[in-house]
């Protein structure tokens, strides 16, 4: 079976690859330093930091696994190259929320950037779903678990 290939933008590229050096360089010695520590306590059946140490070192590597997953299989999108005439990955989208009579913005980036709080949304979630290849004037139904959503798609920018 074919990998999943992983959308990026280039900040996001450059986001994983900085995470994934400070896991490798420090973080690794950070806990290493704290396991040293704990066994130099003594009976580790019974001691806590020793316990938590490993459980953190447990942690990194299984993030560490994850990223190099991620950039593995990755898929840079140039921001510069982005067609600006419809929506896709790397865009910088303004909607206009029918319901709620505001305007919103949103910047469409692979599943494994997205962050709603930071208004990134993934392409593949219901609504970059929706908003992949409109154009300005559209109005998009999307299907949520709210109900049916209604925007008009206001502007479309590349990200920078």
């Amino acid at each position: 079976m074919e990998a999943k290939r992983n959308l990026l933008t280039y900040a996001g590229l450059k986001k994983l690859e900085d995470e994934l050096h400070d896991l490798k360089v420090n973080r690794r010695k950070e806990v290493a330093g704290k396991i040293k520590e704990a066994r130099e306590q003594g009976d580790l059946s019974e001691n806590a930091e020793y316990d938590a140490a490993k459980d953190e070192q447990r942690d990194i590597e299984t993030r560490i696994e994850e990223i190099e997953k991620i950039l593995k299989n990755a898929e840079v999108v140039v921001e510069d190259e982005v067609d600006v005439d419809k929506i896709n990955v790397g865009c910088t989208v303004k909607v206009y929320d029918e319901e709620f009579e505001e305007e919103l913005e949103f910047k469409i980036v692979g599943s494994s950037e997205a962050n709603s709080l930071q208004g990134k949304i993934s392409n593949e979630s219901p609504v970059g779903k929706a908003l992949i290849g409109r154009s300005i004037g559209d109005t998009v139904d999307v299907e949520t678990q709210a109900g049916v959503i209604s925007y008009k798609v206001l502007a479309i920018e590349r990200s920078l």
